[in-house]
């Protein structure tokens, strides 16, 4: 039995928009545009904060790469990305406002070039701000700063405006590399002016974590270890490494989920309530979470592989069979771990996290487990014992919320039923959730920081990590076992044995 739990009143997008912000007069430049990034988030997300009339009254966006194009055949380029991508009507004077800077990213003279062109925009456009948006390979970033900072680019005195710059992930490959990172930014830009971008902190549902929690009453006495009994947060995709071989390879589940977007879900979940709805409040009381997390250790962690399998006549390869991939790699794509927040809150609750490539479904879900009626009156007239309330978060797909609870069976004097009351999205508000880029990308214009990513919340979450890395890397302690389709599996052998020795089972989807 499912229910819709309000039914709100649903906002027209004009409405929508007369709630945002406008930023003010700003050029946003985006480094690498001619990439997979580029055109498969960035310009479709353009063009819908263009048509939403979400951009500066005034703005351009000039797009650099190396590329033999100017202004027009930019444009025309632009024009058919977007088509493909599904976007049948360019809104009108969107493509007039890119343009087209030609460059080599290591190169000094290119830094030149590209300050005198914003010069003469800025002026031609009264502009305000420059937005540099680092959509390359992070290996590029320290040569781009250092070239920005030796032509002036990164302060307001070599523009007459203020810089800010986007920062995509992954921020290192672990705790020492990352502070490397951190240092050699912090060297050129101050903090306030960095955006490091986390899709996942983009997305409609991961910002309602916050407002469930801390714009209702009725969670928060009942947010503890009083009442929960376990969380769980599952990030599973169906799909395998999708041709990313040589970068999947040097990563594995750990670096490209865990460290980012599950340590993200789990910092939202437990943080206390922030001082203020404002960037530094909520990044101090998340990192504070963070710190409270003993070392992962591998007696609380379960790797695995995918392996070749055949799904409807069609064979699916195993992980060692991709692309680029070695026949003896051990990078894991599965992971499940079982951590800990050793603070007031939450002592002795556990949290269980798992997210693999080539699961049977592609679902994100946040699971809040509460503990069992302390005494059931119940008992002697029933067969089982009575279910624990579960609140589930569902990130996705089919966003919503739902609320499980017992009740009394129609009927016979005493039977009773466990039900869930839900909440969905689209059904209570009728529109589609909008690109996660697009929030992001709004805020960087102007200037909140709430969303984005701060340097010392990078180096804790690589902290965390650091002892199963350097195991799993070193001495090799830790296995990494294969699983497959085949079953409809979950994860290797051993993922199960992770809950059950607690006493508990993993939610099936």
């Amino acid at each position: 039995m499912s229910e819709t739990l309000v039914t709100p009143k649903v906002l027209s997008q004009p409405e929508l928009s007369l709630m945002e912000e406008r930023p003010e007069p700003c050029a946003l430049v985006i480094l690498g545009g001619m990439g997979d990034l580029a055109h498969r988030k960035l310009y479709p997300t353009l063009a819908y904060l263009h048509q939403q009339n979400l951009l500066p009254s005034s703005y351009a966006v000039v797009i650099v790469a190396r590329r033999d194009m100017n202004d027009e055949s930019l444009r025309q380029n632009i024009g058919e990305s977007l088509a493909k991508a599904g976007i049948k009507e360019i809104p009108a004077g969107f493509l007039e406002r890119l343009f087209f800077v030609n460059g080599d990213l290591s190169d000094r003279d290119f830094y030149a070039r590209l300050k005198t062109r914003l010069q003469e925009l800025s002026k031609d456009m009264r502009l305000s701000g420059h937005l540099f948006y680092f959509a390359t390979s992070p290996t590029l970033y320290p040569v781009i700063l250092r070239k920005m900072a030796e032509a002036g680019l990164n302060n307001q005195e070599g523009l007459s405006t203020w810089p800010r710059v986007i920062i995509e992930k992954p921020f290192g490959t672990d705790l020492e590399s990352a502070i490397s990172i951190n240092k050699e930014i912090h060297s050129i830009l101050p903090e306030n002016q960095v955006y490091r971008i986390d899709h996942y902190l983009g997305k409609e549902t991961v910002q309602n974590i916050l407002i469930l929690r801390f714009a209702n009453t009725f969670f928060e006495p009942a947010w503890n270890r009083d009442h929960v009994d376990h969380v769980q947060i599952t990030v599973a995709e169906s799909i395998g490494i999708e041709g990313r071989g040589p970068y999947y390879d040097q990563s594995g589940i750990l670096r490209d989920m865990f460290q980012n977007h599950l340590l993200q879900l789990l910092s939202l979940v437990a943080m206390e309530p922030p001082a203020r709805f404002q960037a530094d409040p909520i990044s101090d009381a998340k990192i504070n979470i963070l710190r409270a997390i003993p070392d992962m250790n591998a007696q609380n962690l379960v790797l695995g592989q995918y392996a070749g399998a055949q799904i409807d006549g069609k064979y699916l390869p195993g992980y060692r069979e991709e692309t680029g991939i070695s026949s003896d790699s051990r990078t894991p794509t599965f992971a499940a771990a079982k951590l800990e927040v050793d603070n007031w809150r939450w002592h002795g609750v556990p949290f269980y996290l798992r997210s693999g490539k080539r699961l049977p479904r592609r679902v994100t879900e946040i699971a809040v487990h509460f503990k069992h009626v302390p005494v059931s009156i119940f008992k002697p007239l029933l067969a089982e014992e009575l279910a624990a309330n579960t609140l589930k978060l569902r990130l996705q797909p089919d966003e919503g919320v739902s609320v499980s609870f017992e009740t009394k069976h129609p009927g016979s004097k005493i039977s009773l039923s466990t039900v869930t009351m839900n909440f969905d999205y689209y059904k209570a508000f009728g529109i589609s959730q909008p690109e996660a880029y697009a929030r992001l990308i709004l805020d960087a214009f102007i200037g909140d920081r709430t969303l984005f990513t701060r340097s010392d919340f990078v180096e804790e979450a690589w902290r965390v990590l650091a002892p199963v890395l350097e195991a799993g890397n070193k001495s090799k302690i830790i296995p990494v076992r294969p699983y497959g389709l085949t079953g409809g599996d979950w994860g290797p052998h051993g993922v199960g044995e992770l809950l059950v020795r607690d006493g508990r089972t993993w939610d099936h989807f």
